[in-house]
C-alpha cells in the first residue's frame, strides 16, 4: 500500500511530524536513525508485554519484530514500546496476588499515556499472561485507533511418568503432598517438567479463554489465537497483523465498529462453550465499558446460560489449547457455533470482513474430538454459570463444566481472608459438607480481588473438590475446579451480605436455579449489618491505596474510571 494513500493531516501522528513548528521533534526521529520517509509515514505503536517474570511473556520480543517487519512492509513506520504485567502462577497464593488485576488497568492505562504522549496512529498489542489480554484489548477500545491483539500462545503440555501435565497438575500435587498421596520427589520431579517451554498456561484457563475472546469478539487474526508460544507459525501471524493493521488504517476501522453488543454476546458464547475462566465475566464488562456498552455481569450470564459446552478442555476435560489448534483452531469452534444458531455472524472484524465471512470456508473436522458439534454438546448450557441471591445481590458466579452435582447446601466457615483458609486446609480443620467463606478479598477489600487457587487445588489434591463448596468476594483461577462460587457481590469491603455471615449460617447453591441465598430472614441480615464496621483499607500509601479507592463493583467489571459514556472525545480525533 502506497503511503501517499494515508493523509497525515488527519491522523495523530501529525502533532508530532508535520510542519515547521515540528523540526525539534522530528530530529528525536533521526536521532533513532528514522529516514525523512519513515518520520512522514503513519506511525504504529506495537505495544508487548515481553518480560522475564514468567514463561508467559519471554517470547513476545521476538514476535514483536515479526510485527513490526510487517508494518515496515505495509508502508508504516513500526514504533516498540513495553509494559508491565503480573504474572499470576508467581504471584498465586501470598499478597502478591493483591496485584494482579490491579495490573490490568495499569496495564491499559500506560498504553494509553505512551500513544497519546507519542501520538502514534494504530496500535498492535500483543499478550500473554492473564491480566495483559483484556488490558490490551480494554486500551485498544479507549484509544479506538485501528488496532490488532495478537495472542503470544501457549506454553507446550509437561510429562510426567508417560501422561501430558500443566502447571495446574502441579498446584493440586501440592494437596495431595499435604496428605500423603504424592511423595516428596515425586512433586520435585513433577515441577521440573509441568513447563516445558515458553508460553502461556496451556489449559483453557484465564489466557487461553481470553485469547479464545480475542478472536471471536473480532480484534484477532483467525486462528491467532490457537497456535503454541514455540510454533514458528506464530511470526507469521504477527507480520500479517502487521500488514494488517495498515489496511484498518487506510479504511478508517476502529476497535469500536468492532466490539458492539454483538461482538460481547460472541466473546461471552466461546467463554461458555470452552468451559472458560470465570475471570472473562470481569473482562468482557472492562472491555465493553471502554466502549460505552452495558454489559454486565449479568449480561455475561444470560449469554452462558444459553450456549452449549462443547470444547473438552482442561481443566475440566482432556484438552489443552495446543490441541484445538491442531483440531482447527478457535475458527472450528465459531464455525460449529455459528452454523446453530449460537454467534451472530453479521458482525465486522479486523480481517475488515464479518464473522460468517471468515468462517464461509471453515469445514467440520471429524477427526478429532477435542471440540464437539454444537448440536451434540457435552452439556446444555455453558461452563460457567452467573448466580443471584439474598447472599449475592449483585451477583455472582461460578465454573460448572466438568461437574456432576449442581446444587450444594452446608455450614459457612468464615474466613477473612485466603491465607487463614489456607492454613485451615492445609490443616485440615474443616468438614465434609461445610461452605468455606473467604471474605474482605473483593476488589475493594483485598485490595485487588485475588484468585484463591492455592486453596481450592490444595482441596482437590486432598480429594475433597466435590465434597466442600468455597464461596468468596475475590476471584478463582482458570485452573480452579469444584464448586467454587466468586465475585460475590456487594462484596464484604462494603457491608455486602457476605460480610454478615456467621459460621454455621446454612449457604444454599443452585447452579441450576442460578441461586445463592443464606438461610436468614431480612430481619436478621439488617440487624447484623447494623452492628457491621468497615475496615481500614491494609494499604494506605502507594498503588493499592490508589486502586482501593477508584475501583468499582466486580458486577461492572471492577474498572477504575467512568468510561467511554461520559468521554467528549476519543484519542483517535484528536
Amino acid at each position: 500500500m502506497d503511503a501517499k494513500t494515508f493523509d497525515k493531516s488527519r491522523l495523530p501522528s501529525r502533532h508530532v511530524t508535520e510542519g515547521p513548528a515540528r523540526a525539534p521533534h522530528r530530529s528525536y526521529y533521526y536521532a533513532m536513525g528514522l529516514s525523512r520517509e519513515q518520520i512522514h509515514q503513519p506511525f504504529v505503536g506495537v505495544a508487548t508485554c515481553w518480560n522475564e517474570a514468567a514463561p508467559c511473556n519471554i517470547s513476545l520480543m521476538r514476535q514483536a519484530q515479526a510485527v513490526k517487519q510487517g508494518v515496515a512492509a505495509a508502508n508504516g513506520t513500526p514504533r516498540e514500546f513495553c509494559t508491565i504485567t503480573v504474572t499470576d502462577g508467581i504471584a498465586m497464593g501470598h499478597q502478591g496476588m493483591k496485584s494482579s488485576l490491579p495490573s490490568r488497568e495499569v496495564i491499559a492505562d500506560s498504553i494509553e499515556l505512551t500513544m497519546r504522549g507519542h501520538c502514534y496512529d494504530a496500535l498492535i498489542g500483543v499478550a500473554g499472561c492473564d491480566k495483559s489480554l483484556p488490558g490490551m484489548m480494554m486500551a485498544m477500545c479507549r484509544l479506538n485507533v485501528p488496532s490488532i491483539f495478537i495472542y503470544g500462545g501457549s506454553i507446550l503440555p509437561g510429562s510426567f511418568k508417560g501422561r501430558p501435565v500443566t502447571v495446574q497438575d502441579l498446584f493440586e500435587a501440592v494437596g495431595q503432598y499435604s496428605v500423603g498421596k504424592v511423595s516428596a520427589e515425586d512433586l520435585d520431579e513433577l515441577e521440573q517438567v509441568a513447563c516445558p517451554s515458553a508460553g502461556s498456561c496451556g489449559a483453557q484457563f484465564t489466557a487461553n479463554t481470553m485469547a479464545t475472546v480475542s478472536e471471536a469478539i473480532g480484534l484477532a487474526l483467525p486462528y491467532s489465537a490457537g497456535a503454541p508460544a514455540p510454533y514458528e507459525i506464530r511470526d507469521r501471524f504477527c507480520m500479517a497483523a502487521g500488514e494488517k493493521v495498515m489496511d484498518l488504517l487506510a479504511l478508517n476501522i476502529r476497535p469500536r465498529d468492532i466490539v458492539t453488543r454483538k461482538a460481547l454476546e460472541n466473546a461471552a458464547a466461546v467463554v461458555a462453550a470452552t468451559g472458560g475462566s470465570t475471570n472473562a465475566a470481569l473482562h468482557l464488562p472492562a472491555i465493553a465499558h471502554e466502549c460505552g456498552i452495558d454489559f454486565d455481569l449479568f449480561a455475561v450470564a444470560e449469554v452462558l446460560k444459553r450456549t452449549p459446552y462443547i470444547a473438552d478442555l482442561k481443566p475440566s476435560g482432556r484438552y489443552v489449547a495446543k490441541d484445538m489448534f491442531e483440531a482447527g483452531g478457535v475458527p472450528l469452534l465459531l464455525k460449529t457455533l455459528l452454523d446453530h444458531g449460537y454467534l451472530h455472524g453479521d458482525c465486522l472484524t479486523v480481517t475488515g470482513r464479518t464473522m460468517a465471512d471468515n468462517l464461509a470456508k471453515v469445514r467440520w473436522n471429524p477427526d478429532q474430538d477435542v471440540v464437539r458439534p454444537a448440536d451434540n454438546p457435552i452439556s446444555p448450557t455453558g461452563g460457567v454459570v452467573g448466580l443471584r441471591g439474598s447472599l449475592a445481590p449483585d451477583g455472582a458466579i461460578v465454573k460448572v463444566a466438568g461437574m456432576t452435582g449442581l446444587k450444594f447446601r452446608g455450614p459457612a466457615r468464615c474466613f477473612d481472608c485466603e491465607e487463614d483458609a489456607f492454613a485451615a486446609v492445609s490443616a485440615r480443620r474443616y468438614q465434609e459438607g461445610d461452605v468455606l467463606v473467604i471474605r474482605y478479598e473483593g476488589p475493594k477489600g483485598g485490595p485487588g480481588m485475588r484468585e484463591m487457587l492455592s486453596t481450592t487445588a490444595a482441596l482437590y489434591g486432598q480429594g475433597m473438590g466435590d465434597k466442600l463448596a468455597l464461596i468468596t468476594d475475590g476471584r478463582f483461577s482458570g485452573a480452579t475446579r469444584g464448586f467454587c462460587v466468586g465475585h460475590v457481590g456487594p462484596e464484604a469491603a462494603l457491608g455486602g451480605p457476605i460480610a454478615l455471615l456467621r459460621d454455621g449460617d446454612m449457604i444454599v447453591l443452585d447452579a441450576e436455579k442460578g441461586t445463592l441465598d443464606v438461610e436468614l430472614g431480612q430481619s436478621e441480615l439488617d440487624k447484623r449489618k447494623a452492628a457491621w464496621k468497615p475496615r481500614p483499607n491494609p494499604f494506605q500509601n502507594g498503588y493499592l491505596w490508589k486502586y482501593a479507592n477508584e475501583v468499582g463493583p466486580a458486577r461492572t467489571g471492577a474498572v477504575t474510571h467512568p468510561g467511554a459514556l461520559v468521554e467528549v472525545a476519543c484519542y483517535a480525533d484528536v
